[in-house]
């Protein structure tokens, strides 16, 4: 009985804390949202446009350190103004790679140049803000962070949910769902501005170079479970939620562990793991 008992303990020791419930809700929120703007970008193949627009979050930031602005400020006009480049770019909303790895080393030159000058100004001088965009600390987060990711992800869902079934159309066939008169272009850019959202709204706590990988493992994993596209959509949510919450926990438990590499690892177990099941040929549809 008390062995059966433990996990529950550890649970309620866990969220009897401040610091790591802001983490579960705050990171509950970030995944559900990543994960299903990350399947759009998998079944696409815009993963690198996932990337470059996590690089767009820490350099946003630091333009707004450097300008004494609010670092919210810098992350999300940073990543909403290049979402839409990307998407004026892009034949249909879909810039190719050649595009995004132009845009990519625009902004990292950038990144670095604001990175400077924040760092060497007279008024500031601290680097750990741009350390924490680039690896995040979601074991910080206030209260207000904490509540403005939740409202900010919770919107991210609800958009995407009523995009949902046009842009899939799109995803998959986008010549016939041009010629049925499906706004293509739109879509596509819509696509890019939410993803834009949610990395603005990650990059704090799971940091700009870990985005990636909660934008695509747990879409890849969710796409080997199932093919169908409404259930690997909301599955990769789901999966991701699963899996940031398990990070947490095992960082939580280990604490010589940072929590966005154990979430990291948790995801590439995750998807390890399907990977193996689907080449043994233990498909399980869902």
């Amino acid at each position: 009985m008390i062995l059966a008992l433990a996990p529950l303990a550890g649970v309620g020791h866990f969220l009897g804390q401040e610091f790591t419930r802001n983490a579960a809700l705050a990171g509950g929120a970030i995944a559900v949202a990543a994960g299903m703007v990350g399947y759009f970008l998998v079944v696409r193949a815009q993963v690198f446009t996932g990337d470059a627009l996590g690089h767009a979050a820490f350099t946003g930031a630091l333009a707004a350190l450097a300008a004494g602005l609010d670092v919210h400020v810098g992350l999300f006009a940073g990543t909403i103004l290049v979402a839409l480049l990307l998407g004026a770019l892009g034949p249909r909303g879909r810039a190719d790679d050649v595009v995004i790895g132009s845009v990519f080393a625009w902004l990292l030159g950038l990144g670095v140049l604001f990175l400077s000058l924040y760092t060497t100004s007279s008024s500031t001088g601290d680097s750990r803000a741009g350390i924490t965009v680039l690896f995040g600390s979601i074991f910080g987060l206030s209260d207000h962070a904490t509540v403005l990711a939740v409202l900010t992800c919770l919107g991210v869902v609800l958009v995407l949910t009523g995009l949902a079934r046009p842009l899939l159309f799109a995803s998959f066939d986008e010549a016939v769902a041009s010629a049925r008169g499906v706004p293509v272009r739109l879509l596509g850019t819509a696509l890019l501005v939410l993803v834009a959202v949610t990395a603005a709204e990650a990059a704090p706590a799971v940091g700009a170079l870990q985005l990636l990988g909660l934008l695509t493992g747990p879409a890849a994993t969710a796409l080997l479970i199932t093919r169908r596209p409404f259930r690997a959509l909301a599955l990769s949510g789901g999966v991701a939620l699963v899996e940031v919450w398990l990070g947490l926990g095992l960082a939580y438990a280990v604490p010589s562990l940072p929590p966005t590499f154990a979430i990291m690892a948790v995801i590439v177990a995750g998807y390890g793991a399907a990977r193996v099941a689907d080449r043994a040929g233990r498909r399980v549809e869902v």
